[in-house]
């Protein structure tokens, strides 16, 4: 086991610097709903924003879906529809807080979930993607 405090100030320095190098990429998908009154070059650009946010923070887009406009099961700021898109991507754990940082101060967005993904979830969700290929 390696003990960092045995360590003298420069050493501790440089091997914290070379953690940063390789950060874990654990792999997330994301659901965000937009609000109903935009129109559809509007959603499209507000999704091309979410993505870029990721591409910026080096992030792997792996899929990326616009599923269209649902109907809510509850009024969200009284609004009983929304523009559903769900995006996965490999990323490191400080993209997310930037993602998050961007939902919250968009006002076109009503909601959103960023969940990590398990092996299991990974496993699913790829067997989705490749179906829905298949009916493409």
């Amino acid at each position: 086991m390696f003990y960092l405090f045995a360590l003298k100030s420069k050493e501790k320095a440089y091997i914290c610097a070379q953690f940063q190098l390789f950060k874990i990429m654990n792999r997330y998908e994301t659901v965000f709903i937009l609000t109903p009154v935009l129109s559809e070059a509007q959603t499209k650009e507000a999704g091309s924003k979410f993505e870029k946010i990721l591409k910026d923070g080096k992030a792997k887009i792996i899929n990326s879906e616009f599923w269209g406009m649902r109907k809510l099961a509850y009024p969200i700021q009284k609004k009983s529809t929304g523009f559903y898109q769900l995006v996965e991507f490999e990323a490191s754990g400080d993209v997310i807080e930037k993602l998050e940082l961007a939902f919250r101060r968009d006002e076109r967005i009503l909601r959103f979930l960023t969940v990590k993904l398990d092996k299991h979830a990974v496993a699913y969700a790829e067997k989705r993607v490749r179906l829905l290929a298949d009916k493409a």
